[in-house]
């Protein structure tokens, strides 16, 4: 968060995802592999071409950040059965040659914090940034993320006007970092999870809320498009996979990771699951810069 969850992104991310400053909120969900399955994914990847020691014997133990349509498509951990960082796991353990797929919802706060355990790669929209890098072990970039501005359908900001309004982010993002010390709005509100940020915007508490570009077009299209998304702001920000710090299994995934980019894997999953999700093109955004 860029997920950005700024998501920053990647997000997203959420992204975004139900978080919480203080404890987790975990629970799981698993999809069975077999024989090339999991969930509806449509595996493309060829199986064991990487090599991991998990911390579960045949499973690859994945732990995100609710919700986050698109990237992960259902609202708990048991009903997710596709989605672009879904799917994109799905991939990783084919190639790791694990029969099994377990997902746990974690807190994002935590999560980039290192004060989750017992997963083997999590995928949350997570943005490399060098503070989060001295806690936990990041992958190569996945997908590039800006930070999206969220408003009420015809609500008039501008990048001419928004430091002159209720601006919000939500805990433990880059958001946070950008509103604080480059946007620098009249009136900051930090909340401490997606769900209450979209909220204050829906209630009129906020006027604006700050969060990956594909994660906050999502949420647009959730609430029926009550929402939307005038403007982003441009940060070179990348969404990279988190593993615990000085897992071995880095390099593996690494390579993996590498492979889905190189054959055009994640270019397909994310026309497939987040153009739909979003309800529109991220780089069709009008790009801001800070006045």
């Amino acid at each position: 968060m860029a997920f950005t969850r700024t998501l920053s992104i990647v997000g997203a991310v959420a992204l975004a995802g139900s978080l919480a400053a203080c404890g987790s909120s975990s629970s799981g969900g698993s999809s069975d592999g077999g024989s090339g399955k999991y969930g509806n994914c449509k595996i493309t990847s060829k199986p064991n071409t990487i090599k991991v020691k998990p911390v579960v014997k045949d499973t690859l133990t994945v732990e995100t950040t609710l919700p986050a349509q698109g990237w992960w498509n259902g609202t708990t951990a048991s009903s997710i059965k596709d989605g672009y960082e879904y799917c994109m796991a799905a991939e990783l353990a084919n190639m790791a040659g694990l029969k099994k797929l377990v997902i746990k919802n974690v807190s994002f706060d935590q999560l980039v914090a290192a004060r989750t355990h017992k997963f083997d790669i999590a995928l949350a929209e997570a943005s490399i940034t060098p503070e989060r890098a001295k806690v936990v072990d990041f992958s190569k970039p996945y997908f590039d993320s800006n930070i999206g501005v969220l408003t009420k359908k015809g609500a008039g900001v501008t990048a001419d006007n928004i430091k002159s309004k209720r601006c919000a982010a939500y805990s433990g993002t880059t958001s946070v970092q950008f509103l604080k010390t480059k946007l620098k709005c009249k009136t900051q509100h930090v909340y401490p999870d997606s769900q209450t940020l979209y909220q204050s915007v829906l209630s009129g508490q906020s006027d604006v809320a700050l969060l990956d570009t594909a994660i906050v077009l999502a949420e647009a299209k959730q609430t029926g498009d009550k929402l939307e998304v005038p403007g982003q702001y441009k940060t070179g920000e990348k969404y990279g996979a988190i593993y615990p710090k000085g897992s071995a299994n880095e390099k593996a995934f690494d390579k993996g990771i590498t492979t889905l980019k190189d054959d055009g894997t994640l270019k397909k999953l994310s026309k497939d699951y987040l153009g739909p999700a979003f309800g529109g093109d991220p780089s069709a955004v009008p790009v801001w810069s800070v006045k």
